[in-house]
């Protein structure tokens, strides 16, 4: 009752703002923008590296005269992974810090909570650090989407596994949580475009390491393939169990686990696990989007080095300042959305970005790695 009242509160707030004042959080000298995500916790790394990574741009964009002379105020706050937590940190933003729109969220259960907050303020939720296809289809319209979606990794991980490796049966191992069963029905859905279904699945609780009664039905079933999906915390947990158990089945995951926290826990245990990943490679100088990343970091956030989560938060702060520009200097929530959606084949230094009306999802890349002596690695596929 007191959420409800809360959002009611924050509506009123935002009807009479649009009568008497100027855009929420909009001044002739700043843009403000509120992030919550897991600073803390189970996910806290991407939550962190989200920060960083889009921290590293906005700082840069502010000492070259920010966006029409205002500068960017980044606003964080912690929700610890915890969809409750989201939920009153985001009305606070809304109501009490009056931000103009929200950015980088972290995570399926949080994003997915707030978005009653979104649409009833109209308040733009800018790229949210999920797959999730509850914020693709039917598209929302202050939703905006950068990376790839958790369907689009599942479709190339189902098809490498099953042409490159001739896999016929798959499992999934995935956290009871609207994260798990986005990845989950993203599995069948690709399984089911080739006649094929999951044979057996297993779950576990959100912010647990308890894996080994899933992991002991999915040894029962005899798979080709485990899909895997959690956050690096547990997933580790997860395929160190698997190899002592003798487990013979490759193991999968998509690009939330944090592939680079998640290599640094399992060490050369994790060798052979297959990650799906939304941005190319960040040790690929070849890109110029990689080198330009790399650098904005080392810059304005000393000792971060450039990794998979802090390069998308890079790459998802660099398309929020493209759009602002384009938004022109009478800026306007609507005119942001109208932005992103006039961005077409654009190409942010080997990666292309594109919108439009229809389409809140600017990328559809995904690339697969693989963890290899300890390390990730790009994989080479057998050719079509």
């Amino acid at each position: 009752m007191i959420r409800q009242f809360l959002i009611f509160f924050v509506t009123g707030l935002m009807s009479v703002g649009r009568l008497y004042a100027a855009e929420p959080g909009v001044t002739d000298t700043e843009v403000r923008l509120g992030m919550v995500n897991a600073q803390s916790g189970e996910a806290s790394a991407l939550g962190q590296g989200i920060r960083a990574g889009a921290l590293a741009v906005f700082r840069e964009a502010n000492a070259n005269g920010g966006i029409y002379g205002r500068q960017i105020n980044l606003l964080v706050d912690d929700d610890a992974y915890d969809p409750n937590k989201a939920i009153d940190a985001t009305l606070k933003m809304i109501a009490e810090q009056n931000v103009f729109a929200l950015f980088g969220y972290t995570g399926t259960p949080t994003a997915n909570a707030v978005l009653p907050i979104v649409k009833e303020t109209g308040t733009p939720l800018i790229g949210p650090f999920t797959g999730a296809m509850t914020l693709r289809k039917p598209v929302i319209p202050e939703v905006v989407n950068i990376r790839a979606s958790y369907d689009d990794e599942l479709e190339v991980l189902v098809d490498h596994f099953i042409k490159d490796k001739g896999a016929k049966r798959f499992t999934v191992f995935y956290q009871d949580d609207s994260f798990g069963l986005a990845v989950l029905a993203g599995t069948e859905r690709a399984l089911k475009r080739r006649g094929m279904d999951v044979i057996a699945k297993a779950a576990f609780q959100r912010g647990t390491t308890a894996v080994k009664a899933g992991l002991g039905a999915l040894i029962e079933s005899n798979p080709d393939v485990v899909i895997m999906v959690g956050t690096y915390a547990s997933l580790s947990v997860f395929i160190k169990s698997a190899k002592a158990e003798g487990l013979k089945a490759s193991l999968a995951t998509v690009s939330f686990a944090g592939t680079d926290n998640l290599v640094q826990l399992v060490g050369a245990n994790g060798d052979g696990v297959v990650i799906s990943q939304v941005v190319p490679l960040p040790g690929d100088r070849s890109l110029p989007l990689a080198r330009e990343c790399a650098a904005l970091l080392a810059k304005h956030v000393p000792g971060e080095k450039l990794g998979f989560v802090n390069f998308e938060g890079c790459i998802t702060a660099k398309m929020m300042v493209i759009a602002l520009e384009k938004a022109g200097p009478a800026l306007t929530r609507a005119g942001l959305i109208t932005a992103f959606e006039s961005i077409r084949a654009l190409d942010i230094g080997g990666m292309q970005i594109d919108f439009s009306q229809e389409d809140h999802q600017g990328s559809d890349a995904v690339f697969l790695t693989q963890i290899s002596q300890g390390k990730i690695a790009s994989i080479k596929t057998i050719p079509r």
